[in-house]
């Protein structure tokens, strides 16, 4: 088929425009740049003729096009060269990178991705983007959703007519397939689940703040430590480690503290530990760790358990683990609530300065509200009574107004310090005593806000030792470099992508301006034409930072390139054994129980001798204690990896004793159960509880039964909780109520007997009011210590006649609520326990 010409039009006279209105360009002669826009492919001809041959002008979106076109021809030219190649050689900008030099457009419009952008919708909003502005990271209000009052949509926003039935044909027919709300809701139900993370799985987690109290401007530029007062908006998450989503809080394992700092250069995570050393050196060992400690894979048991073959198999062959076993089988394996245990940053990390300056630092949170654990016999009972305590304390902690706040304390100290240690702060088995370096602190984290949804932000949150900002550096310890690694590449599975962080709980406050692009699930809509570095098309934005922006420190290296550990990498011993040291007899007791216990539920006894030729290396007490309470002889010590095991720099270091870190001694949140039965004296337990409220602990009413119970003045007190639904390991302390009716209840009723036998067994206070001390008898609790002394848990309140208010022994109750604040009476412990 023959080609059709098309007739070129004849240049055209421009028309006067009418007087008085505004004069447009004149585009009878355009340049280069309005000229080659204004012939488009698929937009208007340049120039119409009118019926009497005159040429019309362009269009005001012609002419807008042909503008922005020149105002990009004019980013472009002001741009000849990249004005940073010459700077990006050398030393020099190793130490002090240049920033960009960004172009302003002459017109917004200048970068837009289309001269429409100001057409207003419902959907688009009222105008074009802010300038320099990316509204993902405006505070979580922006994506918080109330239905009150609203209809039931679908998720395109069709109003639901009937949610209580499918699309059928016929009331008893087949369901039709194009009954799409039927298929979205159950389509969307099938994919709700995530791939849960491969350790950490099971958290909980608040929002808060970090205040500083010291500042460290002398040390570091990372802005939460810029001055006295500085608030910075922060989001925690406790965890276990080694359970499965669905698992119980109170199983023996290290517990995750991971802090995300919203700060304005960005988010900095600290992803600790409740444990300050870790069980390996290197994070090559990471997978074989955790796959020995999981369930293991012929039957998938245990579940949230170190308690089998594999983990001490493993760990018996890996003695720089012996540090960390200790730490694992003492109490802080088993904390009471996430509100009284430690956290740490685990490794050794670097402060710099604005002057470039590196110091060495480690991190430490502490309770206020002091260290304290649970007893093994209790985490068991809690386990099976509510798998979710320390979940539903924190949060009812919060829903209260009582906020769990922690101390950040920093043990900051130089490279030629760390050089003359016994030990290397890059092993993560160790840990710096405080003898050696005090712990300064430096501020307070207040956790004072539940999250709105559990999926949205807690088990969406994405943490990772590479979030750093400017003023927080690494350091070489092998562990730390694969963590930096490891945890965003597991978040590309769990969260589908490599977008999560614009998951709003991950997104930063500080503005995110980068040329990355697409993905899955990506969420900002980026206008302009430029997605790359450098250029001139967007007038060179986004631009470095230069030495504004994050700076590694530039740490000479010149060794070779091997595999191998460093020497003092092989003292396995010395901090073992100054932790076994460091405990209270009553927490070497402890941890003396709980290797028997672990090793007791392994099946191989050749792997048991191992651990404890392990342990004999650490301390002769410890193995021996071990052994008898497996009933077999202390193995040959293991051969040691050094022949002679450095001595710590301290013998014993006090501050790595629970017991050294009490808190404040308020008994501010302890639960407290006041049982009651038909005929108990009402005025006694009243002016205890009273007493308790004032005190701040959480006093409730413990029946048989739910529900009202006569006392033996005629009123009525309400049984808020039963025995049955809350048993007594969920308690910090009872008290047990005065009258004949009552005390003879429940004497008859086995699970009140049980529970006073709990309570004892457990080493928590017990409050008589009055006559009750005749329930110790129905219990088998002895009214003294096993050597004759009296027990300092037990208090005992008689009765007096007069003022009723009185009738709970005033100075009785006084001193039961300072042994609540002080937790536990651990004298009366044995082992086997007496009662």
């Amino acid at each position: 088929m023959p080609t059709r010409k098309i007739p070129t039009p004849a240049a055209a006279t421009p028309v006067p425009p009418p007087a008085g209105s505004q004069v447009p360009p004149d585009t009878s002669q355009p340049d280069q740049a309005v000229g080659s826009v204004m012939s488009t492919m698929s937009g208007p001809s340049t120039s119409r003729m009118t019926a009497d041959g005159a040429a019309t002008l362009p269009t005001p979106a012609q002419q807008a096009l042909g503008t922005k076109v020149a105002g990009t021809e004019t980013l472009a030219e002001a741009m000849p060269h990249n004005p940073l190649k010459a700077a990006e050689h050398g030393l020099a900008n190793g130490h002090a990178p240049e920033a960009g030099q960004p172009v302003a457009p002459q017109d917004p419009q200048d970068t837009a991705s289309t001269i429409t952008e100001d057409t207003p919708s419902d959907k688009l909003g009222q105008g074009p983007a802010r300038a320099g502005y990316n509204p993902n990271n405006e505070p979580l209000q922006r994506v918080r959703v109330d239905s009150g009052g609203r209809a039931l949509t679908t998720n395109q926003g069709v109003p639901v007519a009937d949610n209580q039935n499918s699309l059928k044909a016929g009331l008893r027919g087949p369901t039709a397939l194009e009954d799409f709300i039927l298929r979205e809701k159950l389509t969307h139900f099938d994919h709700e689940r995530i791939p849960e993370r491969v350790v950490h799985a099971r958290g909980s987690a608040a929002h808060g703040y970090f205040e500083c109290t010291e500042a460290l401007t002398e040390f570091t530029k990372a802005v939460p430590f810029s001055a006295v007062g500085k608030r910075t908006p922060v989001f925690t998450r406790f965890s276990t480690v080694a359970g499965e989503r669905g698992s119980a809080d109170t199983v023996r394992d290290v517990r995750g503290f991971a802090v995300k700092f919203y700060t304005e250069q960005g988010n900095w995570d600290l992803v600790g530990n409740n444990m300050p050393v870790f069980f390996i050196q290197d994070a090559m060992k990471f997978p074989d760790l955790v796959h020995a400690v999981k369930p293991e894979p012929h039957h998938a048991m245990p579940q949230a358990s170190s308690a089998h073959d594999t983990f001490w198999d493993f760990v018996s062959l890996m003695p720089e683990s012996a540090h960390m076993l200790l730490w694992v089988m003492s109490d802080r394996a088993i904390p009471r609530s996430y509100r009284t245990m430690q956290g740490f940053g685990v490794h050794t990390f670097r402060l710099i300065n604005d002057a470039g300056e590196a110091v060495f630092v480690k991190f430490h949170w502490s309770p206020v509200a002091g260290t304290h654990s649970l007893v093994w016999d209790e985490a068991v009972k809690i386990s099976g009574a509510d798998p979710d305590f320390h979940r539903r304390d924190l949060w009812e902690s919060i829903e209260a107004g009582a906020f769990p706040t922690y101390e950040l304390g920093v043990q900051i100290f130089s490279e030629v310090q760390a050089d003359g240690f016994s030990f290397d702060v890059l092993d993560a088995t160790k840990i710096v005593p405080e003898e050696l370096v005090p712990i300064r602190i430096v501020g307070r984290m207040v956790l004072n806000r539940n999250p709105d949804n559990f999926f949205a932000e807690t088990e969406q949150v994405a943490f990772c030792t590479a979030h750093v900002i400017p003023g927080i550096d690494f350091t070489n310890d092998p562990l730390l470099q694969g963590r930096i690694h490891s945890y965003i590449d597991t978040q590309l599975t769990r969260l589908g992508g490599p977008n999560f962080h614009e998951i709003p709980i991950n997104a930063p406050v500080a503005q995110v301006h980068n040329n990355q692009r697409d993905g899955m699930h990506r969420q900002a809509i980026h206008r302009g034409r430029v997605s790359y570095e450098p250029n001139s098309l967007a007038g060179g934005c986004p631009f470095q930072a230069g030495r504004m922006g994050f700076v590694s420190f530039p740490e000479p290296v010149i060794e070779d390139k091997v595999r191998g550990k460093p020497e003092k990498f092989a003292d396995h011993y010395s901090q073992a054994r100054l932790f076994w040291r460091s405990q209270t007899p009553v927490e070497q007791n402890h941890i003396v129980a709980a290797f028997r216990f672990e090793l007791t539920r392994v099946q191989t006894e050749a792997v048991r001798e191992r651990v404890i030729s392990v342990l004999a290396n650490v301390d002769p007490v410890l193995a021996e204690g071990v052994a008898t309470g497996l009933g077999i002889a202390v193995p040959p010590a293991q051969p040691r990896a050094l022949d002679v095991i450095p001595e710590s720099e301290v013998k014993a270091s006090p501050a790595l004793s629970l017991m050294s870190r009490p808190g404040d001694g308020s008994p501010a949140g302890r639960r407290v159960a006041l049982l009651v039965a038909p005929g108990a004296d009402g005025a006694s337990l009243r002016a205890a509880h009273d007493a308790l409220v004032t005190a701040g602990a959480v006093p409730r009413y413990v029946g048989v039964r739910l529900g009202r119970v006569e006392a033996s003045n005629g009123e009525t007190l309400h049984a808020e909780v039963s025995l049955e639904a809350a048993p007594a390991a969920l308690w910090d302390a009872v008290v047990l109520p005065d009258g004949t009716d009552a005390l003879r209840r429940l004497a008859l009723v086995g699970q009140a007997v049980e529970f006073i036998k709990d309570q004892y067994r457990h080493c928590k206070p017990i409050l008589a009011l009055g006559d009750a001390t005749a329930l110790f008898e129905a219990a088998g609790v002895p009214p003294a210590l096993p050597d004759g002394g009296a027990d300092p848990g037990l208090f005992l309140a008689a009765s007096k006649a007069g003022d009723a208010a009185l009738r709970a022994d005033p100075e009785a109750v006084t001193a039961f609520i300072t042994a609540l604040g002080a937790h536990r009476s651990f004298a009366r412990e044995l082992d086997p326990p007496l009662v």
